[in-house]
């Protein structure tokens, strides 16, 4: 398999393996993402649709692009998981301490009691640690590792 066939597979599993994970530890393991939670996983769904586009488009100076953008993308949700982290270790403190599950419609009572009974799931403390590193920290090596595969094997090719 060639280097750019390799930085386009990556570019395009890297991000469905992160999103694959977090879906199941929320929907199997009950874990709730918090927001900065959710703001990793939107740069992963546009590096996705980014790197399956590449799939579509003649090798070639566009496709070596949109698998360097699919890697970017990658990277910023890295950069988001050492935010998060970072957060979460107390290092620095967060833009925002908590997010709610709640499913808000209907009447203002309604509104209220779905608040009241929903988690909230704070940014701040992390639901799930494995060897000391959370789901944040995980996304963090996993995505900036994936981004700086990409971006090596896209150069890798520059050059031969």
């Amino acid at each position: 398999m060639s280097t750019a066939r390799r930085a386009q597979w990556i570019a395009l599993l890297v991000p469905l393996a992160l999103l694959g994970g977090a879906y199941g530890f929320q929907l199997i393991g009950h874990l709730y993402p918090c927001e900065m939670c959710w703001w990793q996983r939107y740069p992963h769904f546009a590096a996705l649709g980014v790197a399956a586009l590449a799939f579509l488009v003649k090798p070639g100076v566009t496709r070596n692009l949109l698998v360097l953008l699919a890697g970017a993308l990658i990277a910023v949700s890295g950069a988001i998981g050492v935010f998060h982290a970072g957060v979460e270790y107390h290092w620095w403190p967060g833009i925002t301490p908590c997010t709610s599950t709640a499913k808000l419609g209907g009447s203002p009572a309604d509104v209220l009691a779905a608040i009241m009974k929903a988690p909230i799931i704070r940014c701040d403390v992390p639901q799930w640690t494995f060897a000391g590193i959370s789901l944040a920290g995980f996304n963090a090596i996993v995505s900036l590792g994936g981004a700086a595969a990409v971006f090596a094997l896209v150069a890798r090719r520059s050059r031969i």
